[in-house]
């Protein structure tokens, strides 16, 4: 799909900055698209980028409204209805990466119909995936996985591929959420596939490649997660990872939206490396990426010193520290594949 840009974010009355982490996301990776922002009252999110009315985003160039927020089960609040088909008469085409269709709901869809504008729903695709098939392909695969959903996996990768593209190595970020899929202009939402075709879905993200190249695989939940397991395991199984960098949030306790203590990241890296064998028997744990938001600075870099000698893992906070040290953990891991 070609969506029109420059973008006017929509963040509804979103309870937290997580609950809009799309449109957070879009605003870090691509900034140059997002001209503004449209919030309701009561709203707790602010993407730090200008407050416009329709007609303010529309003199400003906006060509689409993207709804950039996540919530369990990707609905569609009845009380945005009336603000999405405002945009739509105002000339704006509706892109939105929730489960519920744009065009499922009838005042939408006639609004859109009425005045010629488009409907994007990135978390569906048009493509018809097979069953996965575990059979092992040419290429180097990475994938982050996490303690908890919401932790990093998506900005790992993302920083990865910018790090290792500089080191000389030939790498790509592959999207498997919708925010993904808005941010690189390619890739699938995994939890929107139906569960037989999962573990398939990421084997045509992420396809036979030059051995000599990396595919930076987004992670999506976690293992521990009772909500999002599944989905967590078709993803590992299809992306036969030879690689997996564990993401973590320290601060949390229990796990997103439910009451399940969060796993340790040794938990993490023993089951994913015992369920990852099913379709590479030579997958291992390169690295642990924190989201250290919560922490100054000093206790950030203790953290990741106390990880590291805990590990026996390159341990860093990729958006405030860098990749270097995972780079230099994968070289090390995968020498045959050279640097240019």
């Amino acid at each position: 799909m070609q969506i029109a840009t420059p973008y006017l974010m929509f963040l509804g009355d979103v309870p937290d900055r997580l609950a809009a982490k799309t449109a957070y996301g879009i605003v870090d990776w691509r900034p140059e698209w997002c001209i503004g922002q449209m919030r309701l009252p009561g709203c707790a999110a602010d993407l730090g980028i200008p407050d416009l009315t329709l007609p303010e985003a529309l003199a400003k160039g906006c060509r689409t409204l993207v709804i950039g927020v996540v919530n369990a089960g990707g609905v569609l609040p009845d009380h945005w209805v009336q603000e999405i088909v405002a945009a739509l008469k105002a000339g704006l085409d509706v892109a939105s990466g929730l489960h519920v269709r744009l065009g499922s709901v009838p005042a939408i869809a006639e609004a859109a119909e009425a005045n010629d504008r488009t409907l994007h729903d990135v978390r569906h695709t048009s493509e018809t995936f097979a069953t996965g098939k575990g059979t092992r392909r040419p290429g180097k695969r990475l994938l982050t996985v996490g303690t908890d959903c919401s932790v990093g996996k998506k900005y790992t990768v993302l920083a990865l591929e910018k790090g290792m593209r500089a080191r000389g190595l030939d790498a790509d970020f592959r999207a498997t959420g919708q925010t993904g899929v808005f941010i690189s202009g390619r890739g699938a939402a995994i939890d929107a596939v139906a569960a037989d075709f999962i573990s398939g879905a990421v084997e045509w993200i992420a396809p036979a490649a030059a051995p000599n190249h990396w595919d930076l695989i987004e992670g999506q939940g976690s293992l521990f997660h009772p909500s999002f397991a599944g989905v967590s395991l078709g993803l590992l199984h299809g992306a036969q990872a030879d690689a997996v960098i564990v993401c973590h949030e320290p601060t949390r306790t229990t796990m997103r939206g439910v009451q399940h203590a969060l796993p340790s990241i040794r938990e993490v890296v023993d089951l994913t490396v015992q369920l990852g064998r099913l379709t590479n028997p030579d997958i291992r744990a390169t690295g642990i990426a924190v989201n250290t938001q919560a922490l100054d600075e000093a206790e950030a870099r203790r953290l990741l010193a106390e990880l590291e000698a805990e590990h026996g893992l390159p341990a860093t906070d990729p958006v405030r520290f860098g990749v270097d040290g995972l780079v230099d953990r994968l070289v090390a891991e995968f020498p045959d594949v050279p640097q240019t």
